[in-house]
């Protein structure tokens, strides 16, 4: 069999897979769709152990109510439980997902969401059987198909986008403008150690900062900006800059912050303008 029958047999079995994929979907059936999502709250925050490590995020214990039986439950965050709550003060609102009938065993998500339609897996066999078809057309027929093939499609894809991220990137400044000032100190410094591939360690060190919002909200957070000899930055006094709505938010360099911001928009216009350049060289190469 050439090459042009292993590319048939690509695209049936991942067309079959994709089919099956979007029927699951319109039936219902799709894991995510199975899925119960609940809202649930934090009612207690534990300050981490100095020298553990940030896996799992910040300790704490949450609470929610399974709909089906109407029976409240009370977990904690210990161990693989899904997405890490880097930030936590009691009454934040997380979400909560877990199997039917099966309330404890839970994931968390740092923010309450709604549930998708299980097409990860369809939407991606599509997208392989059409990247068969394009190196077939660039291997019989030329480059330029490549470029057309590949960057057409994302050159849509970003100017459909680029409007959206835009709006985020303003969204943003404008949070950034209106963050209010507290001070905060760092209560903990975590420390993990990984192995590289070539046989070499990794550490990562994570300060923990703690700060009370001018609302009452006493805030525990994980803190991914650099700041100054980390590793001995326990008991260290910090300012916060963080939003009103959402105290999560938080930085301890607005002004980086700020500066960070400026580039965004000019990055995501260059990046258009390359790949909608590279399409349209295809096209005119053909």
């Amino acid at each position: 069999m050439g090459w042009h029958g292993y590319l048939v047999l690509w695209c049936a079995v991942l067309g079959t897979v994709a089919l099956v994929g979007y029927g699951l979907s319109l039936a219902g059936m799709t894991r995510a769709q199975r899925t119960v999502r609940v809202t649930g709250r934090i009612e207690q925050v534990r300050e981490p152990r100095h020298g553990g490590s940030r896996k799992g995020g910040i300790p704490v214990v949450v609470s929610y109510r399974d709909p089906s039986s109407g029976r409240e439950v009370v977990v904690t965050n210990d161990g693989d439980r899904g997405e890490m709550i880097t930030a936590a003060w009691t009454g934040r609102e997380v979400g909560v997902h877990y199997p039917r009938g099966r309330p404890h065993a839970y994931r968390f998500t740092d923010r309450p969401r709604r549930g998708g339609r299980g097409l990860v897996v369809p939407n991606l066999a599509l997208f392989l059987v059409y990247a068969g078809a394009v190196v077939v057309a660039a291997i019989d027929r030329g480059w330029p198909w490549a470029l057309l093939g590949f960057c057409g499609p994302w050159a849509v894809v970003g100017a459909f986008h680029l409007p959206g991220n835009i709006r985020d990137t303003r969204r943003r400044r404008e949070a950034l403008a209106s963050m209010i000032v507290v001070q905060g100190r760092v209560v903990a410094v975590l420390k993990d150690v990984s192995s590289d591939g070539d046989g070499g360690t990794l550490t990562t060190i994570t300060p923990v900062v703690a700060f009370t919002t001018r609302e009452g909200a006493a805030v525990t957070a994980h803190c991914t900006q650099q700041i100054p000899d980390p590793g001995g930055a326990r008991g260290r006094e910090v300012t916060v800059h963080y939003t009103p709505a959402d105290p999560a938010v938080f930085t301890l360099n607005r002004v980086a912050d700020q500066r960070s911001l400026r580039t965004d928009i000019a990055v995501n216009v260059v990046g258009l303008l390359a790949v909608a350049s590279a399409a349209v060289a295809g096209a005119v190469m053909l």
